[in-house]
């Protein structure tokens, strides 16, 4: 019994001299909510894995051994690099972390943990705008540092502030204006449109937008007025062609008929039939001779 008690002690002593030795060395990690990190230093015989004072791993004979319950399901250990992971990183995961190697390669090192929301994305808006200059605002909905860049510069930033201005001149309107959210973790970036939020950067030499909107709007109209004047041109040489057509076919068609009258004894008897009173046409005779029947020899 006093054995297991006596192991316990130098477990113990050996835990607190591991943290003194460790504190004085530490590596910055950062993790996000629902992420993983892996520590870059590893266990591969034998050694513990610690927060803070605390003993959450070991590692012994090749084999993991997890020593707190909470760490069940997001504590891994990785046979063949000797690397420690944790994953679904919250709050709480954030602390000072120790891995101490006993065996092989033999080193102890700290590191502190800390685990960032995701950054949220900016929105920019423009709150006022004329020929000269344009004055944007960026914001966000959680504290985070926020950054303006023209190009590759830095315009403004801060780190205490919910939202960002920043004032674009008429001279700088075809540069790169972003707006960047960011933290240790995590960064968001919004590209702005100059054209959208600022109402002055529409053309090269710096023309009033609504005019060239409206001088826009004119030359589209009278280009659909063109349009349908050459259309009535068109349709209007097409109806008269078609009437000319139809009056020639008119004229062709205008043909009168009458009949023709034989007799065959008109000059024989001297009869004579009226002409057709109202017309000009010509009656025409003639005269059909039926030939005699031959007659058989043996008949005279």
């Amino acid at each position: 019994m006093w054995i297991k008690t006596f192991l316990c002690l130098v477990v113990r002593m050996m835990m607190m001299m591991i943290v003194s030795a460790a504190e004085d060395v530490k590596n910055n990690l950062t993790g996000l909510i629902g992420g993983n990190v892996t520590f870059p230093d590893s266990v591969k015989e034998f050694g513990f894995f610690l927060k803070g004072r605390q003993n959450i791993g070991l590692v012994t004979k090749g084999k993991f051994e997890i020593a707190e319950d909470i760490y069940e399901k997001n504590l891994f250990w990785d046979r063949n690099s000797g690397l420690f992971t944790l994953t679904d990183l919250q709050k709480n995961n954030s602390g000072i972390y120790t891995i101490d190697s006993k065996k092989g390669d033999v080193l102890t090192l700290s590191y502190a943990l800390t685990v960032y929301d995701w950054a949220p994305t900016p929105q920019v808006n423009s709150q006022n705008w004329s020929s000269d200059s344009c004055k944007l605002l960026c914001s966000v909905d959680k504290q985070v540092t926020l950054v303006w860049y023209r190009d590759q510069e830095i315009l403004n930033q801060s780190s205490s502030e919910l939202s960002l201005p920043v004032t674009v001149h008429k001279h700088n309107r075809h540069s790169d204006y972003k707006c960047v959210a960011a933290n240790p973790a995590d960064r968001k970036t919004l590209q702005v449109n100059l054209e959208e939020s600022c109402g002055f950067i529409q053309s090269q030499n710096g023309n009033n937008p609504t005019r060239n909107y409206g001088i826009g709007i004119g030359v589209t109209a009278g280009f659909i007025v063109l349009i349908l004047f050459c259309a009535c041109l068109i349709k209007q040489k097409y109806v008269k062609k078609e009437k000319k057509t139809r009056q020639r076919q008119d004229q062709e068609e205008e043909v009168q008929y009458t009949s023709i009258q034989i007799q065959s004894s008109r000059q024989c008897e001297g009869e004579h039939l009226p002409e057709p009173s109202g017309s000009d046409l010509t009656t025409i005779y003639a005269k059909l001779d039926h030939p005699e029947p031959q007659r058989d020899p043996a008949d005279s």
